[in-house]
């Protein structure tokens, strides 16, 4: 596939969305596949929104009108039968993402890859009673999908290698810096380490040891300061890997094992707290404040690109240090 090849995206959320401009800021042309046209009428202008968004940002050198000339919106699934991967974006329910993958399969060529974006069901699961569970594998994305470098691409028990490496090949071209598991675990890499950092943040709070504005205030003055440089590994090595092996020896012990969903977590979530969307959260905001924080994270998401592209080039790898 080149470029310019034709990619589908199903799902038009707002994850859906992003993916979509993601790939047409990569050359692809692009059909959405939406569920109701009438509920979708405002996604062409959406992601015309975020093509602009990386012009602007440098992202994107085309000009964004005529980016969006190659995305098509419809609610018929079988106008994707000419696409050579196809990018399921659905809700997290296997049932769901299983049945749709099955009526992909019936209207794509047998080569056509099939993508699901999940961030942690079983790949394996989704294969079962599939026609071609060679071709189905898992590609975690991040919002904004059309910002971030992240990516996972996770195989599932019968998923083809060659399906995988060619994946990870595109995936550069796509602005990505990907991550490829070697076997599939559920949650993958990032949200295992993710939920387990949520899992200790919500029992220092419920222990007493601290607010949720001091746990917000520590971590994002240490780890945050340092991860967009280098991962934990690269990071112990630079700080001296010996210090981290005894403070392991004595802290481990002491940390969280819960395997309930904290009480912290219930106790907002249970009483209607949704966060940004309706201003209750951890934190309450006015639809100002909400407004200003979402606008101030996707102005983060640039920088934060821009920081990484430094160290890491425009398509991925870690640049090599020159000697002399």
């Amino acid at each position: 596939m080149n470029e310019a090849g034709a990619v589908a995206v199903v799902g038009m959320g707002l994850m859906g969305r992003s993916i979509a401009a993601c790939l047409l800021g990569a050359g692809h042309r692009v059909t959405g596949v939406t569920d109701d046209l009438r509920a979708s009428a405002a996604v062409p202008q959406k992601i015309a929104a975020m093509l602009e968004e990386m012009h602007r940002e440098g992202l994107l050198q085309e000009k964004p009108a005529a980016a969006i000339l190659r995305f098509r919106l419809t609610a018929d699934l079988r106008e994707i039968a000419a696409a050579e991967i196809v990018f399921e974006s659905v809700t997290e329910d296997l049932n769901l993402k299983r049945q749709l993958l099955s009526q992909i399969e019936q209207i794509v060529a047998a080569t056509c890859i099939l993508a699901s974006n999940t961030s942690a069901l079983p790949v394996s699961l989704m294969q079962e009673g599939a026609a071609h569970p060679e071709r189905i594998l898992g590609v975690h994305w991040d919002e904004p999908a059309h910002v971030t470098r992240f990516m996972e691409i996770i195989p599932g028990e019968r998923t083809s290698p060659a399906c995988v490496a060619r994946v990870a090949e595109l995936a550069p071209c796509w602005g990505k810096e990907p991550s490829q598991l070697r076997r599939e675990i559920r949650g993958f890499i990032t949200n295992r380490i993710s939920y387990a950092i949520f899992r200790e943040a919500c029992h220092l709070v419920e222990s007493g040891v601290c607010t949720v504005e001091d746990v917000d205030r520590s971590l994002r003055n240490d780890v945050g300061w340092w991860i967009p440089f280098a991962g934990p590994f690269r990071y112990m090595d630079l700080m001296g890997v010996e210090a981290y092996y005894r403070v392991m020896g004595d802290l481990l012990p002491d940390l969280s094992t819960e395997r309930e969903i904290p009480r912290l977590m219930r106790e907002v979530v249970e009483s209607g707290g949704r966060g940004i969307r309706n201003g209750r959260g951890f934190y309450r905001y006015t639809e100002e404040e909400a407004a200003a924080w979402e606008q101030r994270f996707l102005e983060f998401n640039y920088r934060i690109r821009r920081l990484t592209q430094e160290f890491t080039g425009p398509c991925g790898g870690e640049k090599k240090i020159e000697e002399g």
